[in-house]
């Protein structure tokens, strides 16, 4: 991967990046700790976006003027930068999605209605999201499937003699995430991912909460699929990357039909298009592919290292702090986690807490973080959720400590 020039990391100056981080909610200085669902954007980002619609707008690939050009440019510049971001060997293998969801739905479909048949079996595990659920619940009721779930510990980590007990020959693809958006758990995907391989089953990986914390990089990790939003990496909402090997991607059929994704069209017979156009039909999220790539350009200015330190302090600091609180139980307790931590206090429903820290200008989540079937296992209801970014600091955390205290005066 390409260096470049990162930041002197100055907390109060990241901040200064991020503009909605200098609103008020509920008439108090706001602390945004929802970063798992959703990230805040900087200016840099937003500008980009603004720029291109009053100075840059036009359809891409189809236009022989200036303006077409000059936008088709920009937008395959920032599929290259997603390639080298990822360090994909090609950026016929970085095709641009809605997010994550969609990306997830496109591999089910796609490559289910390829390699998926009756008897066979798709392996996942119980902290997956709705999103890495649901679509292979859909490919195997259609192909006639089995869904298998790999467990997951109380503390929260996979249980890898089961889920490698779990692959045999009848699984023809697993797919897991990177880092749980519920627990924080990071998983040991690349070993996963060579056991899967020494038996011949291709791996996806659901790396929406990673890729804002760590870097990845797809030729050491040799997943064959990895898919990310834009909107939790800084970016805009609506894009996300699919990372596919072409020896997959070449074998599966399209997912939507229309223009874009077509070489040749009669009423006889279609041809489809090369890598990656044969999976983007119809005009694309321009703006937002331009966005995500301004997005790529500040993630590699602050730098991973600064922000994986970072991170890694305010969960610390935020798990000391939030564990000298009586009766506060957190949900997700694996050695190795990212910045989230899921919680509970006595028997407070998680809305309860939630609406009174909001009232206090603390926006947190509360509820089962679409990962319902998780929230079964533990036996409650949700939790709340408090994410934290690298523009977080521990005032913040203070905050959020102190939101509690005052909440439970109130509630107990």
């Amino acid at each position: 991967m390409q260096a470049t020039a990162q930041k002197v990391f100055d907390i109060d100056k990241i901040r200064q990046d991020f503009p909605l981080l200098e609103r008020e909610m509920n008439g108090k200085p706001i602390v945004f700790l929802d970063s798992a669902a959703s990230s805040q954007k900087p200016s840099a980002v937003i500008d980009k976006l603004n720029d291109y619609y009053r100075q840059g707008h036009a359809n891409v690939h189809r236009g022989v003027y200036q303006l077409s050009q000059e936008a088709t440019t920009a937008f395959e510049e920032a599929r290259e930068l997603v390639r080298e971001f990822i360090n994909a060997p090609s950026s016929k293998e970085c095709i641009f999605v809605r997010g994550c969801t969609e990306g997830i739905n496109l591999v089910a479909s796609s490559y289910g209605r390829k390699f998926i048949n009756e008897g066979d079996a798709v392996l996942i595990t119980a902290m997956e999201h709705h999103s890495n659920i649901v679509p292979w619940q859909m490919i195997c009721e259609e192909r006639g499937a089995e869904l298998r779930v790999a467990p997951v510990n109380d503390e929260g980590e996979l249980m890898l003699d089961e889920l490698y007990a779990l692959m045999d020959d009848k699984v023809k693809i697993v797919s897991l995430s990177h880092v749980s958006n519920t627990l924080g758990t990071v998983n040991p995907v690349k070993a996963i991912i060579q056991k899967a391989h020494q038996k011949g089953i291709p791996v996806l990986v659901d790396g929406a909460q990673a890729i804002p914390h760590t870097q990845v990089d797809m030729q050491e990790l040799d997943a064959d699929f990895y898919t990310f939003s834009g909107h939790k990496m800084f970016g805009p909402t609506g894009i996300g990357v699919l990372y596919g090997k072409e020896k997959w991607l070449e074998q599966m059929p399209p997912y939507h039909g229309g223009g874009e994704m077509i070489k040749t069209v009669t009423f006889e017979k279609t041809t489809y298009n090369e890598l990656p156009h044969k999976f983007e039909a119809g005009t694309p999220d321009i703006s937002g592919v331009i966005g995500l790539g301004e997005a790529i350009q500040y993630i590699k200015e602050v730098g991973y290292d600064n922000i994986s330190r970072h991170e890694h302090e305010l969960l610390v600091y935020a798990t000391e702090q939030l564990s000298q609180i009586e009766g506060l139980r957190i949900i997700g307790t694996a050695k190795d986690k990212a910045s989230v931590i899921s919680f509970l206090v006595d028997d407070i429903h998680p809305y309860d807490l939630g609406a009174i820290l909001d009232k206090l200008g603390i926006a947190v989540r509360t509820g089962h973080h679409c990962t319902q079937p998780l929230m079964d296992q533990y036996g409650i209801p949700g939790t709340v959720r408090a994410s934290f970014a690298f523009y977080n600091n521990r005032a913040d955390i203070d905050r959020l400590v102190e939101g509690i205290n005052r909440a439970l005066k109130m509630l107990r």
